[in-house]
């Protein structure tokens, strides 16, 4: 990022929770006493949890270390749905301050509570990870993340405000609205998707603006997957720390995790109101520190939907802790229920999207279209240029080099397809649209 914009690159350890500091010890004890008591509260009141429990042969008694965790049996997002829209609930209805659900795309949508209690520590969660990126008191925060069920608008909004700064709450769309009030009110911190945060650098062009000019010195992006090759391509746009920040709504939303702006080296998990497993995706086994898997959390601490080993499908690695005391997450390299299988090799969206970002003439957004002729998969991947490459660019160079590469690197045969900037479709509130997959099923 440029000078005029740079920050600091020490951790002011003074502004830490005194839970950050702590040593590993210290730090399990806690996990293994909340651990305890969301088990029993789960048991206790939910009954698809005394079933589960119950047919696995296990009870809350057993958790005697934090590796027993194992022996109790996971919980999926169809186990949510099953029970729509209140049955994971652990509270009478009274006691349920506010309720969030996913959109449902694809099926029912998991709906999510919140007591007063799980509101207070999901802001001050939110405010933690703020804070981690260099967020401070008094900073004007700009949230572009959706309003609404959706948990990413109102989680971080009252994440910033819990840190005492100063909320723009503009959502997503109005994307010449959100550069106009960039420009006017002149906040310090944008909250929003990656993909969305391309849209609105792509903005400022198309108004002869320059992002890297703005007042803006920190993104904090979540919601969905992005790459290191994003993040260089924002950071260098935009002359911003693009931070990534990571939560699940069935989890609590934004918050769960955060990086740390001095390092930018995984989001640190909370581990003090979460605690992190990783299995392999196949058999469950969990695996060691360090190993690539799927990522599973337990809640700690939660009232109204305590969740117990939620398979996230999240792809990743736990870390060991650097500056703080909780482990950290690598990179999310995709998610096991979005990898596509291409006759007989394995992609995932994130592939693609590195090699996109690679091409300096490119926009960085893409989408893979996915049809089927005859008993064969067909993968289209289709871009758009940069505005500024408008007639200078060879479209049928960049076609043909992205198209070899991709055959290289990630084993896939594809058609590439360079369209006129704009031509790739937006997303303006929730995670951009990706694979498009026209197969018959």
């Amino acid at each position: 990022m440029s000078e005029h914009k740079k920050l600091g690159t020490a951790p002011d350890r003074k502004l830490l929770d005194p839970i950050e500091m702590a040593s590993r010890d210290e730090l399990q004890a806690l996990q293994l006493q909340r651990l305890r008591w969301s088990l029993q509260h789960a048991y206790a009141n939910v009954p698809h949890y005394k079933a589960a429990f119950d047919a696995k042969g296990v009870h809350p008694d057993d958790l005697k270390s934090l590796d027993d965790l194992r022996l109790f049996p996971f919980t999926t997002k169809a186990d949510l749905r099953n029970n729509y829209p209140f049955g994971m609930f652990a509270v009478p209805q009274q006691q349920v301050s506010r309720i969030h659900a996913s959109s449902g795309t694809t099926g029912k949508p998991t709906v999510v509570g919140y007591t007063a209690k799980d509101l207070d520590n999901w802001a001050n969660l939110v405010a933690r990870s703020i804070r981690a990126a260099g967020g401070r008191a008094g900073d004007m925060v700009h949230i572009a993340y959706g309003y609404g069920l959706f948990t990413g608008g109102m989680g971080a909004h009252y994440g910033a405000e819990r840190l005492g700064c100063t909320v723009i709450p503009m959502s997503g769309g109005q994307t010449e609205k959100q550069v106009q009030l960039i420009q006017d009110f002149k906040p310090r911190i944008i909250m929003v998707t990656p993909s969305y945060m391309q849209v609105i650098i792509e903005e400022f062009s198309r108004q002869g603006l320059d992002a890297a000019a703005s007042s803006l010195q920190i993104g904090i992006f979540g919601a969905e997957p992005w790459t290191e090759a994003m993040r260089r391509e924002i950071e260098g746009r935009a002359a911003i720390d693009a931070v990534d920040i990571y939560g699940l709504s069935e989890v609590m939303g934004p918050g769960v995790a955060s990086e740390c702006v001095e390092s930018k080296d995984g989001p640190v998990i909370w581990e003090d109101h979460f605690y992190p497993e990783i299995i392999d995706p196949e058999t469950g086994e969990v695996l060691p520190d360090g190993s690539e898997g799927e990522l599973v959390f337990t809640s700690l601490s939660k009232e109204a939907l305590p969740i117990i080993r939620y398979r996230t499908r999240d792809l990743t690695r736990l870390l060991p802790p650097t500056s703080r005391a909780m482990r950290r997450m690598g990179k999310i390299v995709g998610r096991s229920d979005d990898m596509l299988i291409i006759r007989g090799v394995n992609m995932f969206p994130t592939q693609i999207e590195e090699l996109v970002l690679q091409e300096p003439q490119l926009s960085g957004q893409y989408q893979i279209v996915l049809t089927r002729d005859g008993p064969l998969d067909s993968v289209e991947v289709r871009c758009e240029l940069q505005m500024a490459a408008v007639g200078q660019a060879d479209v049928g160079a960049i076609a043909k080099s992205l198209q070899h590469r991709i055959k290289t690197l990630v084993g896939v045969s594809t058609q590439v397809s360079v369209g006129a900037p704009d031509s790739i479709e937006r997303t303006l509130v929730g995670k951009a649209r990706r694979v498009v997959d026209q197969r018959p099923r």
